[in-house]
């Protein structure tokens, strides 16, 4: 027992580190570990991720707001696109065919790693011309990065098409039990034209208040395993203050390639999980 409450507390270390740098929370890493390395039920992998990522989302907020990395205006524009998206969802999980959603979610996640590996050498965006509802909305920012030793200053562009990927990602967040990150970060990177560095540190902003919603349910259903959960919450919280203060050292350029390869096998675990049920 207490060698498994030390692996588990190691798990929660990585986890913690990658959700933290990478704006995911980290449940891509901790929910097939704790099924396939630990043999838990989906259940109780699910909800103890769920919890963890609130511990993530905890330990990497301190650091990020207080660099300034996180743009909180963004968050709260794209969080009612991901409530929203959460909702209906949640509403309509029993008449989409889910077969359907995973190939549909899995190609466009596709398309977004694509994308970013074309990118993969781009430091910060270039040539961002805000539209009128950024600017109405102030949703431009600053902040100092260490990295490369100055302050970064940038706009934000196609604000309502980054709401409605919201609205997409809150949805499949809950109809295929996937974290809402893994489309936060590509959305604001690409789409919105925000540096990396700055949408990886929104996002985590995010899942947080994401996570504290399902987390309730998960507690009142009894899901919540505190053997299982304390020393994933506990590891998670450690490695996300490790992960913060990483990645604020780090070139964006560097951490784009860490998220790459994550964010393909996630896509190919959907269309394959998509195929395979037909």
């Amino acid at each position: 027992m207490v060698i498994t409450f030390i692996e588990i507390f190691l798990l929660g270390i990585g986890a913690g580190i990658m959700g933290s740098m990478l704006g995911l929370g980290g449940g891509i890493i901790i929910v097939p570990a704790l099924t396939i390395l630990f043999g838990m039920s989906m259940r109780t992998a699910v909800a103890a991720s769920t919890v963890s990522i609130i511990a993530t989302s905890t330990g990497a907020a301190v650091a990020y707001l207080r660099d300034r990395l996180t743009n909180t205006r963004v968050a709260i524009w794209l969080e009612m696109g991901t409530a929203l998206g959460a909702l209906g969802g949640a509403l309509i999980a029993g008449v989409i065919n889910q077969r359907v959603l995973y190939i549909m979610f899995g190609l466009l996640l596709g398309y977004s790693t694509y994308n970013m590996f074309k990118a993969r050498k781009q430091e910060l965006p270039s040539g961002i011309v805000p539209d009128a509802l950024s600017q109405k909305l102030r949703l431009g920012g600053s902040y100092y990065d260490k990295a490369l030793g100055h302050r970064v200053d940038y706009q934000v562009t196609r604000t309502v098409p980054g709401l409605i990927i919201m609205i997409f990602s809150g949805a499949a967040a809950g109809l295929l039990g996937i974290g809402a990150g893994i489309f936060k970060v590509p959305a604001m990177d690409q789409v919105m034209g925000m540096p990396f560095k700055a949408s990886t540190a929104t996002s985590n902003f995010m899942i947080g208040v994401t996570a504290a919603s399902g987390a309730v349910v998960y507690f009142a259903r009894g899901d919540v395993q505190p053997l299982v959960a304390g020393p994933i919450v506990l590891g998670v919280l450690l490695g996300a203050i490790i992960g913060a203060k990483l990645m604020v050292r780090l070139r964006a350029n560097l951490i784009r390639l860490c998220f790459i390869p994550l964010i393909a096998y996630t896509a190919l675990t959907m269309i394959y999980r998509g195929v395979k049920w037909w």
